[in-house]
């Protein structure tokens, strides 16, 4: 297992924790997974907390406390950690992709949200939430774009996606809004900041027809693999199931098309959006 990474306790409450975490865990001369074993987790988990890429749940903060002879800080504590601007079963994987150094996606059905536009992800918003007020909207589409601020850095992380083509086939907010969001997939892709290939249709059956994937890596913490449905949401970091998954994932970069063909596919879905706009 990795070593634990110094953290800048000033960067978050987060990190914070975690480096108190992990001091905590020195100071008792116990390993990671020595801990891990006292609180039913595993090793790796315990990493993942003193790195800042899991959320500190209130469980474990008890647990934690009385393991460590720690009175009540992490439970005093874990309320900062546990404020987030996003819904509540996708907080922990959005604040775990902020610190990834990449990320390997499938999309079934939608653009991913790290490559909407403002207006898609309205559109998306909205249908998801038809009756909500418009300022509830905006926090939401608001808190999707500033996740997508991850890429301005040049190099990290990587974002790998694969688009099924009933994602990019399926008007989402009306064709201006879709020729907006295609030529947005096209310009990072040209910038080298995502690598984009479409699945298309006459892939016929693939080996992620179930759902969703998304695959995290992290400089200094083990993988993660994040699971999502209507309102749902969990992590995993078990190593059985995020080598299935990046194995799956694998099958779906063999049988999409290369970034270059997707490139060409995408700008001429663009244009065909941008047509039909104007008609």
């Amino acid at each position: 297992m990795a070593g634990p990474k110094d953290l800048d306790p000033s960067s978050s409450p987060r990190a914070l924790l975690g480096a108190e975490l992990r001091h905590a865990r020195e100071k008792a001369g116990l390993s990671q997974e020595e801990l891990g074993q006292r609180l039913f987790v595993s090793g790796s988990f315990i990493g993942q907390l003193e790195a800042g890429t899991r959320r500190m749940q209130v469980e474990y903060a008890r647990m934690l406390d009385e393991v460590l002879g720690t009175e009540d800080f992490f439970q005093r504590n874990c309320a900062a950690v546990a404020k987030s601007k996003y819904p509540e079963h996708f907080a922990e994987a959005a604040e775990a992709e902020a610190v990834t150094t990449a990320i390997r996606q499938y999309a079934p059905l939608l653009i991913p949200g790290l490559l909407q536009t403002s207006a898609y992800a309205r559109a998306v918003c909205r249908a998801y939430q038809p009756t909500a007020p418009e300022e509830d909207i905006d926090k939401l589409v608001t808190a999707r774009i500033e996740r997508a601020r991850i890429l301005d850095n040049p190099t990290e992380p990587l974002l790998w996606a694969v688009i099924d083509e009933a994602a990019l086939r399926r008007v989402t907010g009306g064709p201006k809004v879709m020729a907006e969001a295609l030529r947005h997939i096209a310009d990072l892709s040209r910038r080298g900041r995502a690598i984009v290939q479409v699945l298309p249709f006459g892939a016929g059956a693939h080996a992620a027809m179930q759902g969703a994937i998304k695959l995290m890596d992290f400089e200094d913490a083990p993988p993660l693999v994040y699971f999502e449905g209507v309102g749902t949401g969990r992590l995993e970091d078990d190593p059985a199931i995020t080598r299935h998954q990046r194995f799956t994932y694998e099958l779906l970069t063999a049988c999409a098309l290369s970034p270059q063909n997707s490139l060409v596919l995408i700008e001429t879905m663009a244009q065909d959006y941008a047509h039909e706009d104007h008609a």
